[in-house]
């Protein structure tokens, strides 16, 4: 090729760079503007949720939105919590239940949710490897078998177990809730975590029990480590669920026991409802789960890294 049709096939090639250079681009935008839209109606519900404990009556019922444009942030949601910075070293019983509830809320979703990943696990582990009969039911009807317990409506169980809780002596107990609460997730744990296991080649564990490993080492050494992306997944389900739960906390606990959600129903008076406090109340509940959701990302990350590297 001489120099001269060189340099016209570079002006060529120039060419065609600049004409799909705004076609690629203004893709780019389009993608990212859906992208940046879809963020701000998933962060809407939680920016007005912040904004409305800092308002004052009048805000809230005209919709402002903007801070110190649309109105002037007080702390009167914050403060009905015994939280607000001239309250918080002062002593509220509003604040002393507060934490309790918080407490009770901490414990019970992070025990049941451990619980239930632990044995839904080991569970899910079964279904994916081996092969069960009962009567006509085999793995897969097993496996319907739990996720159909989902189906059944919560209302319909409250009469026996509010009998059975009665004659266990479990109401208004943080163990009756955590037993309650790992039962009702336990189907959804089963079935993430069967086809997390289920898309783990079996030559792996073949592989460890030809090298002398047993049947729950290879299950601990091997399959459980590259499994780990779907049970903290898992874990966040079953968290979210269990914190946010209100209809058996309500029904099954009166006094020690009572969960966050119940205490954010109960805001109501003769006035009417206090949103503000209502939506003080909704942020501290929803804080922690996204502390807890961005902390657990960065292991679901490093989890499907070591499992992509093994």
């Amino acid at each position: 090729m001489s120099d001269a049709q060189m340099t016209g096939q570079i002006f060529k090639d120039s060419a065609a760079d600049r004409s799909f250079r705004p076609k690629w681009f203004t893709g780019r935008i389009f993608v990212y503007g859906l992208l940046l839209l879809w963020a701000f109606i998933c962060l809407f519900p939680i920016y007005w949720t912040l904004t409305t404990s800092f308002k004052m009556a009048p805000d809230v019922m005209k919709g402002n939105l903007v801070p110190w444009w649309d109105f002037t942030p007080k702390w009167l949601g914050w403060k009905s919590l015994g939280l607000s910075p001239d309250t918080i070293g002062a002593d509220s019983t509003v604040r002393d239940e507060f934490l309790k509830r918080f407490t009770n809320s901490a414990i019970t979703a992070v025990t049941s949710s451990v619980l239930a990943v632990a044995l839904g696990s080991l569970a899910a582990y079964g279904l994916s490897r081996f092969n069960y009969k009962f009567l006509w039911m085999g793995n897969s009807d097993i496996s319907f078998f739990f996720l159909s317990q989902l189906i059944l409506p919560p209302v319909v169980l409250a009469l026996p177990m509010l009998v059975l809780y009665k004659e266990l002596a479990l109401l208004d107990t943080r163990i009756g809730l955590i037993l309650l609460y790992t039962l009702s997730v336990l189907p959804i744990v089963i079935w993430i975590m069967r086809d997390q296991f289920s898309s783990i080649p079996t030559e792996l564990e073949e592989a460890a029990l030809v090298d002398g490993l047993s049947i729950w080492g290879a299950f601990f050494t091997i399959i459980l480590p590259i499994a780990l992306p779907g049970m903290v997944a898992a874990f966040i389900l079953s968290l979210v669920l269990t914190w946010n739960e209100y209809f058996f906390a309500a029904l099954l606990t009166s006094t020690h026991a009572n969960t966050l959600p119940v205490m954010v129903a109960s805001q109501t008076g003769s006035q009417g409802i206090s949103w503000w406090s209502m939506a003080a109340l909704s942020w501290a509940a929803i804080l922690p789960l996204i502390v807890i959701g961005v902390v657990l990302e960065r292991y679901i990350i490093k989890g499907m890294a070591a499992g992509a590297i093994k």
